[in-house]
């Protein structure tokens, strides 16, 4: 991971750019010189990081032509080196011999290209920097949240504002407004792409689905063959220029657009803007399922899309930020029936892999937040950060609780399976992949473990979910997205893990410390678990099977189970275990 390549300290690019032309005394037209330095024309001037990335991105966009450089005041003789050299031998743009410039120092050493050519090039990018509020710019907005102020609000006034293009991934969308919102986009002439797991569904049946209202909006929908788990939006982000990534807005995170995620669970999102590495990365990521979709049929009148192709070496590189996506786990196949379909490489691991990497190089603290831990190569890795010293601590749904005699069954049927799978070991890893809760094995390990628990037996309807997915080590990096702790998630679902700095995002950072602190204590000033004892003890009605929302140990919620099978008559009953929704207290001995 990129990140830990530079071992987390990163400095931010300010400061005076150096660059290594050579002296000529050849003069052109416009003052620049064959191979002269742009820094004779700058002084101790500098090129802010907006700047930098912006020329970057502008010379090494296909669509920048000699004549488009020429209108910008680019002098005829740089702007023809300048597209010569990113073109490659063969003169064409595109192409496998294309050499993109790496920085502006490669671009300095283009002969003819000096401090004049720059000015221009600055100059054509400087009305973009200058709409922007920071660079970058970078806020997290926490659920549970009231409406107006929720990342549901946020989302909707970044569509609003949206002058080019939306395109948004998301498994969950139930929100009228923000599909209001899409319209109004289409009606302004934004172009809008959704790529909906819904449509998964709802392409069998589509009249009064969602995904048809989606489309009756104008919102051209899409799926594809696998769980589409993202929950991103990207506005105006680089469809068809790359210069567009300076000024993109992305919104990312844990939570779907939906009243739950905004009002009731405990979700993060993060709104960014002036990364030009995420948003071409997310704009890589969303045209890839894009072209590899499949049609929702509603309404036919959408034309066929493409999209800009997005090389990696055009992507500058923000070493505050890194992103990881597991669609890099799956190659794409066709199906003569179904069109193309993602289909699972064995033995790849991607988020994993970067997830273990950040934990492993933790010196002194963890903290998890997140709704699943199923992940055996995650466990491990905190098992052994725990072993050598790391204070760990973990915050989990408490779905995810599982007592001793739960755990030994688990580990009777791993045993089992690997029996069954012999010498394979194809079989054996997917034994070992299997659903597996993490939760007691990484409790016995001496990880301080929390779980928010709001209810005898988990059930969507009143959960109030800790549906966080993030990770914080060394109070330093941050790493947040889609994706649980999970092999299902790695191997079975396209999910996102965005990884940031705090010595570039200090105070998103921040902010998710502060936020863990926050949850860790959930219900604690409140003293919800003492009272709930005093009322199952000491009351006289029926025992609550829900109720309010706390962080409790391991120790803490087999207590209070135990305490409800010894005060309830009816609480392992068929019809309680099978709809739990239904039986939210228990009758009393």
């Amino acid at each position: 991971m990129k990140l830990l390549r530079h071992t987390f300290q990163h400095a931010l690019l300010a400061g005076a750019v150096v660059f290594a032309g050579c002296d000529s005394t050849e003069a052109a037209p416009d003052g620049d010189e064959e191979n002269s330095s742009a820094l004779a024309g700058k002084a101790d001037q500098a090129f802010d990081p907006c700047h930098q990335d912006g020329i970057l991105l502008l010379v090494n966009d296909i669509t920048t032509t000699v004549d488009a450089l020429k209108t910008g005041g680019v002098n005829t003789r740089a702007a023809k080196r300048i597209v010569a050299a990113r073109d490659g031998d063969d003169g064409v743009a595109g192409t496998e011999d294309d050499v993109l410039f790496t920085d502006l120092e490669a671009v300095d050493k283009v002969p003819w290209v000096g401090s004049r050519s720059f000015e221009q090039l600055e100059g054509m990018v400087r009305d973009r920097c200058a709409s922007l509020t920071g660079y970058p710019d970078a806020r997290v907005i926490f659920s549970p949240q009231a409406w107006d102020t929720s990342h549901v609000a946020a989302a909707e006034a970044l569509i609003d504002g949206a002058e080019q293009s939306v395109d948004v991934a998301m498994y969950s969308f139930r929100v009228t407004s923000i599909r209001e919102a899409l319209g109004r986009a289409i009606r302004r002439g934004v172009k809008v792409r959704f790529i909906f797991e819904s449509a998964n569904g709802d392409h069998k049946d589509p009249a009064g689905t969602s995904s048809a209202a989606l489309e009756d909006e104008g919102v051209d929908v899409r799926y594809i063959n696998k769980i589409m788990h993202h929950k991103f939006v990207l506005v105006d982000g680089p469809q068809t220029r790359l210069m567009d990534a300076v000024s993109a807005r992305l919104l990312t995170g844990s939570a779907n657009l939906s009243s739950s995620a905004a009002t009731r669970y405990d979700e993060n999102t993060t709104v960014v803007s002036g990364s030009p590495e995420l948003a071409l990365r997310f704009q890589q990521e969303f045209n890839h399922m894009w072209e590899n979709s499949r049609d929702f049929i509603w309404d036919d009148t959408f034309a066929p899309e493409t999209t800009m192709t997005i090389a990696d070496a055009a992507i500058p590189d923000d070493q505050g930020v890194d992103v990881s996506f597991t669609s890099a786990n799956f190659q794409i196949k066709w199906s003569n029936t179904y069109g193309p379909t993602f289909s699972v490489v064995r033995g790849r691991n991607e988020i994993a892999d970067a997830i273990v990497a950040l934990v492993d190089s933790a010196q002194d603290t963890i903290k998890v937040a997140s709704g699943h831990l199923r992940s055996r190569p995650v466990a491990e890795a905190l098992e052994a950060a725990i072993v050598r010293g790391v204070r760990v601590q973990i915050y989990l749904d408490g779905q995810e609780f599982i007592s001793a005699g739960t755990h030994q069954y688990q580990l009777d049927a791993l045993a089992e399976c690997l029996v069954a799978a012999g010498t394979s070991e194809a079989k054996q890893q997917d034994c070992q992949d299997k659903g597996f809760y993490y939760s007691y094995p990484l409790h016995l390990a001496g990880a301080e473990l929390r779980f928010k628990h709001y209810s005898y037996r988990w059930h969507y309807s009143y959960a109030e979910q800790m549906h966080h997915k993030y990770i914080i080590v060394d109070d330093t990096i941050v790493a947040s997205g889609s994706y649980n702790l999970s092999d299902n998630a790695e191997h079975n679902t396209l999910e996102n893990m965005v990884f940031y700095d705090a010595a570039r995002y200090g105070t998103l950072v921040a902010d998710f410390i502060t936020n863990f602190g926050v949850i860790w204590q959930t219900g604690e000033a409140e003293g919800h678990y003492l009272s709930l004892l005093d009322t199952i003890t000491n009351g006289t009605g029926d025992v609550p099977m829900v109720y309010p929302s706390m962080a409790l140990t391991w120790d803490e919620v087999s207590s209070l189970k135990q305490l409800i099978r010894d005060t309830c008559t009816d609480e392992d009953d068929e019809d309680h275990r099978r709809s739990p929704e239904s039986h939210r207290t228990c009758s009393r001995k």
